[in-house]
């Protein structure tokens, strides 16, 4: 395979700039997390959520007044727009099925709606404790198989650098729900678990590259890891960044005319492909190339060519520029 560039990008050599703005967006989406924290849906913490549609002029104060009168005044409440009417989605901690419905009908009697124009849902804490607990195990039996199986096809560096890249990307997303306070619901856990896959593919692929050119590369120009890593990088970008365009097309779609389902799901997706697709040349890349170079074969080979100033490689010809080559004499 031959890289599209006329010369190589240094992806490798700017793998510190790289690595600190992950530090930089990894440590702003903990302190998101501590500070502001995450805002689960009543999926996970129970309760019950009412959605008002078709509720023409009437304002969120009113809707606010009228809640408040049925007893349900800590509720909160969002305005929504469903096939361009107006609306208002309630979420409050009743979990009692009988309680909930009877405050929505009265709400909606004092504002002059029907029984046609709310839907009421109410969840228990039990089952939000079981989805809870069913998510967190779904992650955790996640990260041991892509350990087990990228350990057994390739390696286990290879392994742990692609769990790092893949927690970088599951950060920053939880990050991002965190500081503008989006909801999370089921739609949102199986976006992330999605998102695993995608972040995963990116960082095999580059890792395929490298495991083969590392045995099968002899150019007589990539000699160090870091090189070897760098000119695999440059085969593959150009595919890994169709690849995400592609993807991102429906996601953008649902995210832009979807649903309030299809957005939570869609957004997710929308950030974590971005992350996976940057977190595989920028971060999984580069910490797998500095921990194979602290291997006595890449460390000798690191410290006879790696302090060399070399021309830019041209793929085309796979050979450096005649100022470096050496001279006979």
């Amino acid at each position: 395979m031959r890289s599209h560039f006329s010369h190589e990008i240094s992806f490798i050599g700017h793998r510190k700039q790289f690595l600190t703005l992950s530090c930089i967006l990894v440590i702003l989406s903990i302190v998101g997390l501590a500070v502001r924290g995450l805002v689960f849906g009543i999926e996970f913490t129970g309760g019950t959520e009412i959605d008002f549609y078709q509720t023409g002029n009437i304002t969120i104060e009113q809707m606010r007044d009228a809640l408040a009168a049925t007893d349900e005044g800590t509720a909160t409440v969002q305005t929504t727009t469903t096939q361009g009417e107006a609306g208002f989605l309630v979420r409050s901690d009743t979990t009692d099925p009988t309680t909930a419905n009877a405050h929505a009908q009265a709400a909606a009697e004092s504002l002059g709606l029907t029984s046609d124009n709310y839907t009421v849902t109410t969840i228990g804490p039990d089952w939000g404790a079981d989805t809870t607990r069913s998510s967190l195990m779904a992650f955790g039996v996640a990260i041991l198989l892509i350990i087990a199986y990228v350990s057994f096809r390739y390696e286990f560096k290879m392994s742990i650098t692609a769990v790092i890249a893949l927690i970088h990307d599951l950060v920053i997303t939880l990050g991002v729900y965190a500081w503008f306070q989006i909801d999370i619901s089921p739609n949102v856990i199986a976006a992330l678990l999605t998102i695993m896959g995608y972040s995963l593919y990116d960082t095999v692929v580059e890792f395929n590259r490298m495991n083969e050119n590392a045995k099968q590369l002899r150019d007589g120009v990539h000699h160090t890891y870091f090189e070897i890593c760098n000119f695999s990088i440059n085969e593959v970008i150009v595919r890994t960044i169709n690849t995400t365009i592609v993807t991102l097309v429906p996601v953008i779609c649902m995210l832009a005319i979807g649903g309030a389902t299809l957005k939570d799901f869609a957004f997710a997706i929308l950030v974590g492909e971005i992350l996976g697709t940057y977190s595989s040349f920028a971060v999984a890349s580069p910490l797998l190339a500095i921990w194979k170079t602290r291997e006595p074969k890449w460390a000798k080979l690191e410290a006879k060519y790696g302090s060399a100033q070399k021309a830019p490689v041209t793929p085309a010809t796979g050979k450096v520029g005649e100022k470096n080559e050496p001279k006979e004499g």
